[in-house]
């Protein structure tokens, strides 16, 4: 096997791995430049991912078909964005500690999923959906020499919508009044109060949002790597895309490297039995080593990265 059937075989599916982490991530971004933590990415992922497996489903009965994915992409971002609420009004308007509320949303999001799977389906699963994202080769980009083949060929259509989104937020946060109000209330919410700027309408936006993009990242997982929703689906891809965020230093950009990074990782994990000087080692060290990525980069040792100011800190009017 030669070096480019070796990268022909590991970057196409390091960025079908990274998509959902993707959106994620970019979900975190949102709600912690507005000034509050959310741990519960990973139960808004675990949602949307059920959310996603059920629509998907019951769009195939109603003869949706092909177009089924994406609307339930659209549903999922919707419910992520309502159950966000909770850990919006819980953090924000209550004032309550934010990584407990996290903490509790990612038990509520596991337990209520499995919970609504097995009374909907009298089973710990979905059924597996038919009507799934297909891979596909770009028009034009694909034939370019080297790289078409690595990036644009055998490829599905949501992982290049997950790339255009990061350079979508990244113009909001950065070139439009709405990202300045949302960075200025995550690094100093009293400064921005006295310049008029609602301080608990900016950080519900965040919040909310982050809700819709983690349960659209969570869509985005069974339509294009699962095919279905069990209490299994979402295991710790959720915290891989708040670990992205951290080693992104909460930057859109920052946050898009860091998921194809681990993506990569994922890509490895699963195709390492494949590549010649990798079939010797144990699949299991193949297996963690996502998940080793996550904690040291959790632990600070991929670089220092300063988050907002007014991180995790509730916001009272007139207090310091």
């Amino acid at each position: 096997m030669s070096f480019m059937d070796i990268l022909a075989l590991i970057v196409p599916a390091a960025i079908v791995s990274a998509a959902p982490l993707i959106f994620t991530a970019l979900g975190g971004v949102f709600s912690e430049r507005s000034g509050v933590v959310n741990i519960g990415l990973e139960g808004l992922m675990l949602f949307g991912a059920f959310t996603g497996a059920v629509t998907i489903y019951y769009g195939e009965q109603l003869g949706l078909n092909g177009a089924a994915p994406w609307v339930s992409f659209i549903v999922a971002m919707i419910v992520g964005a309502m159950l966000a609420s909770i850990h919006a009004l819980a953090s924000i308007t209550l004032k309550a500690d934010q990584v407990v509320s996290g903490v509790a949303l990612n038990f509520l999001a596991a337990g209520l999923a499995i919970f609504l799977t097995k009374k909907i389906f009298n089973a710990g699963q979905t059924p597996v959906i038919s009507e799934r994202i297909s891979k596909s080769d770009i028009p034009f980009l694909s034939d370019i020499p080297l790289i078409g083949k690595l990036f644009f060929s055998n490829a599905y259509l949501t992982s290049y919508v997950a790339v255009g989104v990061a350079l979508i937020v990244w113009y909001v946060l950065y070139k439009t009044p709405f990202g300045l109000r949302l960075r200025s209330v995550g690094e100093h919410p009293m400064a921005a109060d006295t310049m008029g700027i609602n301080v608990t309408k900016v950080r519900y936006i965040g919040v909310l949002l982050s809700g819709a993009l983690a349960g659209l990242g969570g869509a985005v997982y069974v339509a294009s790597i699962s095919g279905n929703f069990t209490h299994s689906t979402i295991t710790g891809q959720g915290f891989m895309a708040l670990a992205a965020m951290i080693f992104g230093k909460w930057h859109p950009l920052g946050a898009l490297g860091a998921a194809l990074f681990f993506g990569l990782a994922q890509a490895i994990s699963i195709s390492g039995s494949h590549i010649p000087f990798l079939q010797d080692i144990p699949k299991v060290f193949l297996l963690i080593a996502p998940y080793v990525l996550t904690i040291l980069a959790l632990a600070g040792l991929v670089g220092r990265a300063d988050a907002p100011k007014a991180l995790g800190t509730p916001y009272e009017k007139g207090k310091r």
